[in-house]
């Protein structure tokens, strides 16, 4: 799920290498050469064929928790992270930025999609304290991603946007120029990182294979660059209930009266 700048790119490519030699070597077959990265994300999900991919939490425990298998969660190391938990960042340009989140009332916000976890759900849950059940912004902008997002609120189309601490810190250590002139206004509500996930018909074998390949490769000197890059340090084995805490943000905000972000 972070495919920007281009060094992480090359970083994911290394690290998948690195699993594909280390299960074949285990005696799985049929492994791709290397990784997919032109299958949309939303069809790489629930392709009968797929071996490991990253997901979005809130589309996982929202629509395919029962259709796919829950592999690991990755734990990173980055400012908004504790332990496998992340949060997201809502910024603003800083030369005009508000006082604090009840004063963004009235302004324009950027969404990367409805159906983030990172850019609209845990947006929500920060902003329905303060909303009182009634509209909170003049206008959403749909940009279909977080670098479109921060984009946005650069050029002054948008004047907010929440952004995966992941992200944020992955441009801030790679590509600091992305996200010149921007603060940070405050966090979001936590929820559990981006969980690697595998199709449903894995066998148990399949799924303990993924998980010490992961761990292997958490462990192996000759990656200790591309996860340096990454900002990966671990992966964790958690239940699937661990991704209820972002229906439970979703819940909340209905409850309070601004079930949509508008």
């Amino acid at each position: 799920m972070y495919v920007a700048p281009s060094v992480v790119v090359e970083a994911q490519r290394a690290f998948w290498a690195f699993l594909r030699d280390h299960l074949q070597s285990k005696g799985m077959v049929g492994l791709p050469e290397i990784l997919d990265e032109i299958l949309p994300h939303h069809e790489a999900w629930l392709d009968p064929r797929l071996v490991l991919a990253q997901t979005c939490g809130f589309p996982f425990v929202k629509h395919l928790k029962s259709r796919v298998r829950l592999v690991a969660t990755p734990v990173y190391e980055a400012p908004g992270c504790s332990g496998a938990d992340m949060c997201s960042f809502i910024i603003a340009r800083e030369k005009d930025a508000p006082a604090n989140l009840a004063a963004c009332r009235g302004l324009r916000a950027a969404i990367n999609e409805t159906g983030s976890n990172s850019g609209y759900n845990l947006l929500r849950a920060a902003i329905a304290p303060h909303a009182g059940g009634r509209a909170f912004f003049t206008d959403i902008l749909e940009t279909g991603g977080h670098l479109a997002s921060i984009e946005a609120v650069r050029s002054g189309e948008a004047d907010l946007a929440a952004i995966d601490c992941i992200t944020y810190d992955l441009l801030r250590r790679q590509a600091p120029e992305r996200i010149e002139g921007l603060v940070i206004l405050t966090e979001t509500p936590r929820g559990p990182n981006l969980p690697f996930i595998t199709r449903l018909s894995a066998s148990d074998h399949e799924i303990a294979s993924l998980r010490a390949a992961l761990k292997a490769a958490i462990d192996a000197p000759e990656l200790a660059d591309a996860r340096a890059i990454l900002g990966l340090k671990d992966v964790t084995v958690r239940d699937d209930s661990a991704y209820d805490i972002l229906l439970a943000h979703e819940q909340a905000a209905i409850a309070a009266g601004y079930p949509d972000l508008r």
